[in-house]
């Protein structure tokens, strides 16, 4: 499933609300970081000169975007970059983020800005000045063993490492939301299951020393690349949740 629009919606997040979103990836394919075995956009293709939305055109096509619900009286709660990848990717990702900050506050200030990335370039200074103007950076991190991470996000940078992530993480000092889908399934012979007691243990290790300020906990939702992936039982991502609950982190499970 491809977004092929700069400015689509508004639609229904499961976890954010009614979202305007923004694709400033290729509309024609996937261009990401991770290769996750469960992302709804299909498997990464290979191609020589991927051809990006200019900043010119993700700005005007927000604008349009967002008089139409001004003049339509809408309702809106979240301007949101995801889509056909990884949206940090951009090389001016971080004057996209000013400019959309800039239109939020002229047309509906009320709006937050929300970017839903899935951590591999936290290392970078512009990157995390862009986030750090938005009003929710949804970072992800699936596991929090080499081994498990691997096997779900199949990082294009094979030398990328969970202990990296979490660092990067770190410069957050918790001011960010952290967003990790649980599931179970087979991948090219090798078990995938992220709900074991062993990944647990070491997911709430990592929970524990970021310590964010929400944590959003899913299931997959749509068709996967990868059939064999199995979605998990409602009582299960609650009980995963539980532990959580009781240390007093705010918990959103999607089930």
């Amino acid at each position: 499933m491809l977004f092929n629009q700069i400015a689509y919606g508004t639609i229904h997040s499961r976890r954010l609300g009614t979202s305007l979103g923004m694709e400033i990836m290729p509309l024609e394919h996937k261009l990401c970081t991770f290769n996750c075995v469960y992302c709804e956009c299909g498997w990464n293709e290979k191609v020589q000169h991927p051809v990006l939305p200019t900043r010119q055109e993700v700005h005007d096509a927000l604008e349009a975007k967002l008089q139409e619900i001004k003049a339509n009286n809408e309702p809106l709660d979240v301007i949101t970059f995801s889509g056909n990848g990884e949206p940090t990717l951009h090389p001016e990702f971080k004057a996209i983020i000013a400019d959309t900050c800039a239109l939020r506050d002229r047309y509906c200030p009320e709006v937050k800005v929300s970017v839903l990335s899935n951590s591999t370039q936290l290392g970078r200074a512009d990157v995390v000045e862009a986030l750090r103007m938005c009003d929710k950076r949804i970072l992800k991190l699936d596991a929090a063993t080499d081994t498990m991470m691997r096997r779900i996000d199949q990082p294009v940078n094979e030398g990328l490492d969970v202990e990296t992530i979490i660092g990067w993480l770190e410069q957050f000092e918790g001011d960010f939301i952290l967003q990790t889908c649980f599931l179970r399934g087979e991948h090219n012979g090798e078990r995938i299951d992220n709900t074991t007691e062993e990944e647990l243990n070491a997911w709430y290790q990592a929970v524990e020393r970021l310590h964010p300020k929400q944590i959003m906990i899913y299931v997959i939702d749509r068709k996967t690349p990868e059939e064999s992936l199995e979605k998990i039982a409602p009582e299960t991502m609650h009980a995963i949740a539980q532990p959580l609950k009781e240390k007093g982190y705010e918990v959103i499970v999607s089930c």
